[in-house]
């Protein structure tokens, strides 16, 4: 499903009475719901493929799709998300940490290559928009660095 589409069922359900409205196309569903935003992880189906699952409010779409794109942290390349070095290790940052330029922010492995990505200027995190171990699209937003 491509961003411009998100971006108009945001706008829609934004300006709507509808509460909730969940659209699935090739594998993906979006969930996007007037209510608070709650991130789940990838939930099986009944065929034994594993569906990833993103969900946004308005405000949320409205911020990632209209923000500052100097403050996201985007992935660089289209892969898996880790957000520690190791399984079980702790992740290298949790919203409110404060970062400094180049330091590791999380990693995204692509066909067993492990990219890691760095901050891009000091701040404190403000957000975190992906979720460990979920596949992420080359230039989806990760993180904002406020």
């Amino acid at each position: 499903m491509d961003l411009e589409t998100i971006k108009t069922l945001i706008d829609f359900v934004g300006r709507s009475r509808v509460s909730e409205l969940t659209v699935s196309e090739d594998g993906t569903t979006v969930r996007i719901s007037a209510g608070l935003a709650k991130r789940t992880s990838p939930e099986p189906i009944p065929n034994g493929r594993r569906e990833r699952i993103v969900e946004v409010t308005p405000a949320d779409g409205g911020e990632i799709a209209r923000g500052d794109s100097s403050r996201m942290v985007k992935a660089p390349v289209f892969g898996v998300l880790h957000r520690s070095p190791n399984p079980g290790a702790p992740a290298f940052v949790e919203v409110g940490d404060v970062v400094g330029v180049g330091q590791n922010l999380c990693i995204v492995e692509a066909m067993k290559v492990f990219n890691t990505v760095s901050a891009h200027r000091a701040g404190p995190i403000t957000r975190i928009l992906a979720g460990d171990g979920l596949e992420v699209e080359a230039g989806q937003p990760l993180m904002e660095i406020g």
